[in-house]
């Protein structure tokens, strides 16, 4: 996502990297690399040359503070780092403020319509806002407004049949006629909220306009959303400036933009439109509807990752009291295959890797530009750890060569592969179990104080003695069998 805008940055932070003193030549060959990539990646060229206006004038000329006190400590601060620091204030600010409220009137029931061009996604971000104001305590109804397209009727029931919500449809009505009729209809079904699925066109043209005028003259919805494609670029400038002109809408939301490597429409929407993006469409769930965060964004395109945006993806998916008892597990050294079988789960749910990845604050150590994290590998590892046995999957000491051969039989892949995955588990797992234990040697491979191993040892459980014993007593077991068949022979 918007890899050719986190590009350019990361070549200007790259120039000033490890310089003591910033010269107006250093800061002018910087905002050079900012400006190609911003156009490169479809920003309109007014806010590129606003953006770009609004950092120099910041960036020449100011005297840093390269030493600031922060909770008591000294903290040394390079210019370079200065330098970031101005181009994620204006880039938050660009793409802010922060609006992603929906109004609701005092009417029994209130009206959200969308509109947006054909094939933006916006039957699918219909169905995606619909399950955000479910789990938010609405009660919502969609409404099938598109008589045009083939199937789009049928595609939004398919939706509401997975959501658990009713659609409402009238096969031979005109569009504004279906949207006034729903409206009635939402009360008797006890609905609150309205969803108009409207119809899109390949083009902004009058006799869209006109049938979406008419659907918000009869039912005056409390918000029109406009769906943009965020991988039509510059067009989306235009198409936001039409349909704003004409139905004055509320804000926006923007699809695909995990699929887009450019994604300059996130950037410049804002600035034109004057309206707030509201959400972003990430991924084909339909849970995979993000509120929208400038400076969650900003952070991301500047390689900083978005901790906040992961921890609320993390909450969406995971059971708080579930995820305590795993980590106690973890640090017990009483992890299984199936308990990683399990994470693995919550972090499909959460989105593709890539998108993780990025929300990670990892820098330079990041995925390189132009490199793509393959999702197969979560299956490939999934089908590893379906092929092993319940008594496997319980016991990975009990992993033998007879064992991965068969599993690699039953998984379709290679020995090797097998093995390097019980390699990182059991690293991963011992790591863990002598953290557990208190032990420093672990505590400095990860990174940590060593000091800490005391305070850990009185918070982390003690793995109970009777599991270990009951292992070793059906390890000796097998190995009487063994000796009493060999001795028969």
């Amino acid at each position: 996502m918007l890899e050719m805008i986190t590009g350019g940055f990361k070549k200007a932070q790259d120039l000033l990297q490890g310089k003591a003193t910033i010269q107006e030549k250093h800061i002018e060959d910087a905002i050079r690399e900012i400006r190609l990539s911003l156009l490169e990646a479809d920003v309109e060229f007014h806010v590129v040359r606003s953006f770009i206006d609004r950092v120099k004038d910041k960036a020449i000329g100011e005297i840093v503070q390269t030493r600031v006190s922060h909770a008591g400590k000294k903290l040394k601060a390079t210019p370079e780092q200065h330098f970031i620091k101005i181009c994620y204030d204006e880039l938050a600010s660009l793409m802010g403020p922060v609006d992603t409220s929906l109004h609701f009137g005092s009417r029994p029931v209130s009206a959200i319509m969308m509109v947006g061009l054909q094939g933006s996604g916006k039957t699918t971000t219909t169905a995606k806002l619909a399950r955000y104001l479910q789990k938010s305590g609405k009660k919502p109804m969609m409404v099938a407004a598109d008589i045009y397209r083939p199937a789009a009727i049928e595609q939004l029931k398919v939706l509401g049949r997975r959501l658990d919500l009713p659609v409402f449809f009238a096969p031979g009505k005109t569009p504004p006629q279906i949207c006034k009729d729903a409206l009635e209809a939402a009360q008797f079904k006890g609905c609150n909220v309205v969803l108009f699925d409207t119809a899109g066109r390949t083009i902004v043209d009058d006799v869209l306009m006109h049938e979406l005028e008419d659907i918000k003259a009869v039912t005056a919805p409390e918000n029109i959303i406009l769906v943009v494609d965020a991988m039509i670029g510059q067009e989306s400038v235009n198409v936001a400036r039409e349909f704003d002109r004409r139905l004055d809408i509320s804000g926006f939301i923007l699809t695909k933009l995990d699929g887009d490597a450019r994604g300059g429409a996130a950037l410049s929407i804002k600035e034109v439109a004057g309206k707030p993006i509201k959400f972003l469409g990430m991924g084909e769930s339909l849970d995979r509807l993000e509120e929208f965060r400038p400076e969650g964004l900003a952070s991301r395109i500047l390689g900083m990752g978005d901790i906040v945006g992961l921890v609320k993806d993390f909450e969406e998916v995971v059971d708080e009291k579930k995820a305590e008892e795993d980590a106690e597990k973890l640090l017990r050294g009483d992890f299984t295959y199936n308990d990683f079988l399990k994470q693995l789960k919550v972090m499909k749910k959460m989105g593709s890797l890539t998108d993780l990845i990025a929300k990670l604050p990892l820098g330079q150590f990041g995925i390189p530009q132009g490199m793509q994290v393959d999702d197969r590998e979560l299956m490939r590892v999934e089908a590893v750890i379906n092929s092993m046995t319940v008594f496997e999957r319980e016991h990975p000491d009990c992993l033998n060569e007879g064992r991965v051969a068969r599993i690699s039989r039953g998984c379709g892949q290679p020995r090797n592969k097998v093995a390097e995955l019980m390699g990182r588990f059991n690293t991963m797992r011992g790591l863990m179990r002598n953290l557990g234990s208190g032990k420093k040697k672990a505590l400095g491979k990860l990174g940590l104080d060593p000091s800490l191993a005391g305070a850990l040892d009185e918070q982390i459980p003690k793995a109970p003695k009777k599991n270990l014993v009951d292992l070793k007593k059906k390890k000796n077991m097998r190995k009487a069998l063994k000796k009493a068949k060999r001795r028969n022979r």
